[in-house]
Order: C-alpha cells, then sequence, then structure tokens
C-alpha cells in the first residue's frame, strides 16, 4: 500500500516518523483519558491531512463505513425497542424462574447478558441489563458487585460468539469479509466454553456467600414481569424488525447484503412502524428521540480512528512490524496465531480493544504473502477475535461495556475501583485465553 508519490509532509517530516509519532500520541492520550477519546481521535485524524499525510479523499478510503452502518443501525433499533420494557420483563423473568435464589439469579442474569451480547451487541445489553440487576440485588439486599462482576464477562463472551456482538468482530469481520455465519461457527463453540468455566472461580469467590432472607426473596417473586411492557404494539413492532435483522445476518452472505445495509434497513422501517400514522411535529420528536440513543461519541471516535490508523497504514509502518512480528515467530502460522492471541489479550486489557484491533487489521493483512494468500489467514483472524474480545475482561478500560457497568455501579453507590477489578479479572482472562489456546490449536492445527 505504498503510494507512488509520498506526499508532501508539513515542514519537510519523513511522512512515517510524522504519521508514528501521532500515532503514538493519539494512544497516549486516549489511555489518559484527560480528554474525551472522541475528541482526540477527531483532532489527530485532521492532523493527519493537514500535515500531508492523506488527502482528505485518501482519509474516508480508510473509514470503514459498514462498520459505522452496523453500530449506527443496532444502537437505532435497540433504542426504540427498549421502549417497550422487554429487556426488563426478560430479567425479571429470569429471576423469578430460579425462585430467586441469588446465586440462580446470577447464573440466569449471567446467560441472559451472554446470549443478548450475542444477538445486540455487548454494550446495548449492559445498559439494559445493569439497572434491572441493582433492582434486584437491592431488593434482595445482597452486594451487587458479584452479579455485574459476573456480567462484564458475560458480556464479553457473549459478544465474542457473533459478528455483531462486539466491536473488534464488527471491525474484522467487515475488513475481511467474513460473514455472521463465519464468526457463529468458528467462535460460538467457544464462548459456549469458556462461558460456564468462567462461573466456576466466581461461585467458589463469591456465590456459596449469597444469600438471602425470605422476605427479600418474596419481594423478588412478587415483581410482576408484565409489567414491564409498557408499550405491547411497539413490543410487537421491534421484535418484528429484529427477527427481520437477525435473518438478514444469517442469509447476508448468499443475498449479497453487508450487516451494515442490513442493521440501516432494520431501522428504516422500524422508523416507518413507529411514526405511521403520527402527524408531521410527533414524527420529527420520534426520530429525533431514536436518534439520540444513538452513542454519537463512539461513532466519531471510530471515524477518527479509522483515518488515523489508516494514515500509519500508507507510510508502510505497519508492513514493517508484520514482518517484525513474522521474523519472531519464524514465519509458522501455529505460532503466529497464537502469539496473536495473547498479545491481543494484554493489550486488550491495557488499552481500549476496539484501537488496537484498528491497528492489527492490517497488520494481519501484510502477512498474506507469507501464508500463501489471504484465505490462508482464517486462524489468525480468530486469534485476533478471541484475543480482543476476551481480552477486554482484563480490566475496566479494557472494553465499552466495563466502563457502562463501572458507570451504573457508581451511580448507585456500589463503585467497582480499577485496581481490585484487574486483581479478579485479570487472572480470570488469562484462563479464557489459555483455553482458547487449546482450541485454536486443536481446531486449525
Amino acid at each position: 500500500m505504498h503510494n507512488i508519490h509520498q506526499p508532501d509532509v508539513i515542514f519537510g517530516f519523513d511522512p512515517l516518523w510524522f504519521a508514528g509519532a501521532l500515532f503514538v500520541f493519539t494512544y497516549a492520550m486516549i489511555l489518559t483519558e484527560r480528554l474525551n477519546r472522541a475528541i482526540v481521535s477527531l483532532t489527530m485524524a485532521c492532523l493527519m491531512i493537514l500535515g500531508g499525510v492523506l488527502t482528505q479523499e485518501a482519509a474516508f478510503q480508510g473509514v470503514d463505513f459498514n462498520t459505522l452502518g452496523l453500530l449506527t443501525g443496532m444502537m437505532i433499533i435497540v433504542g426504540i425497542t427498549k421502549d417497550s420494557g422487554v429487556f426488563q420483563y426478560l430479567a425479571i423473568w429470569s429471576a423469578k424462574r430460579v425462585n430467586a435464589d441469588p446465586w440462580g439469579i446470577l447464573v440466569t442474569l449471567v446467560l441472559v447478558t451472554a446470549v443478548l451480547s450475542a444477538l445486540l451487541d455487548n454494550v446495548t445489553t449492559v445498559l439494559l441489563i445493569a439497572p434491572v440487576t441493582l433492582l434486584i440485588t437491592d431488593a434482595l439486599k445482597v452486594s451487587a458487585y458479584p452479579y455485574l462482576f459476573a456480567e462484564i464477562f458475560a458480556s464479553n463472551i457473549g459478544g465474542t460468539a457473533t459478528l455483531i456482538g462486539d466491536p473488534p468482530n464488527i471491525m474484522i469481520g467487515s475488513a475481511v469479509g467474513l460473514s455472521f455465519n463465519d464468526f457463529l461457527f468458528n467462535l460460538a463453540p467457544l464462548s459456549l466454553i469458556v462461558l460456564p468455566l468462567t462461573l466456576i472461580p466466581i461461585y467458589f469467590i463469591w456465590g456459596r456467600k449469597l444469600v438471602a432472607d425470605p422476605q427479600s426473596r418474596q419481594q423478588v417473586m412478587n415483581y410482576r414481569e408484565a409489567d414491564a411492557i409498557t408499550d405491547s404494539r411497539l413490543l410487537k413492532q421491534s421484535l418484528f424488525v429484529l427477527a427481520l435483522v437477525m435473518a438478514g445476518f444469517i442469509l447476508g452472505h448468499d443475498i449479497g447484503q453487508q450487516p451494515a445495509t442490513i442493521a440501516m434497513f432494520g431501522a428504516a422501517v422500524l422508523l416507518i412502524l413507529i411514526n405511521l400514522p403520527k402527524d408531521p411535529s410527533e414524527q420529527s420528536k420520534r426520530v429525533h428521540k431514536a436518534f439520540c440513543e444513538v452513542e454519537w461519541i463512539t461513532i466519531f471516535f471510530f471515524i477518527g480512528l479509522f483515518i488515523v490508523v489508516y494514515g500509519v497504514e500508507t507510510t508502510g509502518l505497519l508492513e514493517m512490524l508484520a514482518n517484525q512480528v513474522l521474523d519472531l515467530t519464524g514465519g509458522d502460522k501455529a505460532t503466529t496465531a497464537i502469539a496473536i492471541l495473547w498479545v491481543s489479550a494484554v493489550a486488550s486489557a491495557v488499552v481500549d480493544n476496539i484501537p488496537f484491533v484498528a491497528t492489527m487489521i492490517p497488520l494481519i493483512e501484510n502477512m498474506a504473502v507469507t501464508f500463501g494468500g489471504s484465505e490462508e489467514l482464517g486462524p489468525l483472524w480468530w486469534s485476533l477475535a478471541l484475543g480482543s474480545c476476551l481480552g477486554g475482561n482484563g480490566s475496566l478500560v479494557g472494553a465499552s461495556a466495563n466502563l457502562i457497568v463501572a458507570g451504573f455501579a457508581e451511580r448507585a453507590g456500589q463503585p467497582i475501583r480499577f485496581l481490585p477489578f484487574m486483581l479478579m479479572a485479570f487472572p480470570l482472562m488469562l484462563m479464557s485465553i489459555l483455553v482458547s489456546s487449546i482450541y485454536i490449536y486443536l481446531r486449525y492445527f
């Protein structure tokens, strides 16, 4: 991807060094959290263009609009759907299925979180499940911490299983052209193994101590899940559209449509359904509300980030790094795959997994020559997906979902602190990566 004529970079700096320095500075700024990450990535993206590394047209080529469209479409659909109360219904219903037994509730909430994370996406799922969890633990008079801790793990493990579950998967699928079914077939089996394995240590750390008195349990049993459904017409419309979108994802490869188109079309259909008989001013209000559900900070963070990484990529810096990695692993595919898995996991625990994956995608693409073509890179992509999604469990900043849960916990007066969380979470995360290493090795090599 070298430019035949490297652009003239500002002050006559070498574009490789200029782009590399901007990239490192972007990472450093995201890590310090002094400035909102969307502001950081947009500023740095503009500096890539103003500095002469990229032209504006080239910068837009670097933006993965499939990822952005898929995220935006799903955020709109879920934002509208949640007003029906269906997610609260699900959480209360599942708590009552186990007779409000505190450990049983933890297990059912973990299962609900994992399944929803695979079908919606993990950020949205924790936004919906965390408040209900706090409500239930409050009624049971038990600490919410073990529940929220387990839900963070469940959201990232569940999100690993599908194309739409976790932003890194969306980015990898989009860049490489992997379908919904590819992810389901290659990664879902591992999620099914890792989830129960993670519950075992959680049971020994907290599970045995979780007890609630009969009155508190009765209080939870008295919740009427039917009361959670506030709008049954909206519920039917939303479920209809969600079913359509899921079918679209599963068949997407066969009908030749990208996930972004399917998600955006689903969002458009749902907007039509909820606005049809309304007058223009009411429609404006509803559309405005639906668009407010989109996490624009995340979307603009992505846009800036794609441009920054693309700038670095055009200078050939990532190609050099790819060759370095191959030199270290001796060009052996199995060794390279396992190395990518472990490096991704540790890196994703330390920095947000999204910028890390954005950097790794072109790096792995540059390895195609060594391994005999891009169709030979399969195991490397699955290693990157597993490492970055499961590695997100290693610390509070590892995945966006973790920070959202921490935010809810803080507002409820049960804060999740960075270090205590990491001391428990990091070893658990390493256990899941060890299982993944065995899985990757046995399945692909």
